[in-house]
């Protein structure tokens, strides 16, 4: 049994909830609109049925809660969401064994509130935030309280990018052109929030935090010569702020935050050589699989196929694939999804 740690679906009580508002096709709301697949369950069963041997914990997708309405409002929406996740869990937990609860940081005192009720109330398998909030950078002190509350629920925190054509490229323009916001902006958001967890010592404070990072943390494979030697001199190019000592204060060096302190998923668009560089760079405990399931061209089964196939082909030892597969998720949750 594969347990795909990572995909997306939208409750139709939420999706009413913003039609209402007007919000529901605008932004990235549009990419929504044009897939069945996440938002109509019969055409997800219909998909899944192609697929023996596999399950889906599901999430809420895009757009933020804080996006669509105002602060003091989003843990009502919010509220929507895991309802309606978690009565789709009731009703077929063959296909779909587990649901990530939404919590906006917009509120955090209703976050807090609303990660205890889906947790506890309704069985979450933790809860989803974004890289940012409306902009803001999630280490900030005043969402502190956030932290010290999923560490004491012992529940994964699944982190997932969030970034608007409204973040520019580059400072004289007003907005990302070419969605160059999120073919890289994406990548690019998620390891700055991973560097912003390591070097505000969120991680250091919450050393049971479980950090869920989408598409095997974006960039960071890539760039382990900088985060290794790179982050092994920072201060050096900096005259305006003391990060040498920051970093002699931290608990470990910066490198083995981000290869130790995250658990990254495969979901990388069918990308053999991503799916590589994710493998070499993170510990097997550590990996899960995800596929970022129904956002692929055939707009439902196609990421679910080739990331199989993939892991599959890359002669990985059985031990190795079982924890990918189900062994990882299934310690850090602490569900068993398969019986």
């Amino acid at each position: 049994m594969r347990i795909d740690a990572y995909t997306h679906f939208i409750p139709a009580g939420i999706l009413a909830a913003m039609d209402r508002l007007g919000a529901g096709q605008q932004g990235i709301g549009k990419r929504m609109r044009g897939i069945p697949c996440i938002y109509d369950l019969d055409a997800r069963l219909k998909m899944l049925d192609a697929f023996p041997d596999y399950a889906q914990i599901i999430a809420y997708s895009s757009p933020p809660m804080e996006d669509v309405v105002a602060p003091e409002r989003t843990e009502e929406f919010c509220r929507i969401i895991n309802d309606g996740l978690a009565e789709i869990v009731d009703r077929h937990g063959d296909r779909f064994p587990g649901f990530v609860a939404q919590v906006s940081l917009a509120d955090v005192e209703g976050a807090v509130r609303e990660a205890r009720r889906a947790i506890d109330d309704l069985g979450a398998c933790g809860v989803q935030i974004y890289t940012n909030v409306n902009g803001r950078p999630i280490d900030l002190p005043e969402l502190e309280p956030f932290w010290d509350a999923v560490e004491k629920l012992d529940k994964p925190v699944w982190i997932h990018p969030a970034r608007r054509a409204d973040f520019p490229d580059y400072q004289s323009e007003d907005k990302s052109l070419y969605e160059i916001w999120w073919t890289f902006g994406w990548s690019y958001e998620t390891a700055a929030m991973m560097a912003r967890l390591v070097f505000s010592k969120v991680l250091d404070r919450h050393p049971r935090l479980k950090p869920i990072v989408h598409h095997f943390g974006g960039i960071v494979p890539m760039l382990e010569g900088r985060i290794g030697p790179g982050w092994d001199l920072i201060g050096t190019r900096t005259s305006d702020a003391d990060y040498a000592s920051l970093k002699a204060s931290l608990k470990k060096r910066p490198l083995d935050y981000f290869r130790e302190s995250f658990f990254p998923d495969t979901a990388v668009f069918s990308s053999r050589i991503g799916t590589q560089a994710g493998l070499a760079f993170y510990p097997k405990e550590n990996i899960l699989f995800a596929t970022d399931c129904p956002f692929d061209p055939e707009k439902g089964p196609g990421f679910i196929r080739d990331t199989q196939a993939i892991l599959d082909s890359l002669d990985l030892p059985k031990e190795t694939l079982d924890l990918i597969y189900r062994g990882n998720i299934q310690r850090i949750t602490g569900k068993t999804f398969v019986r």
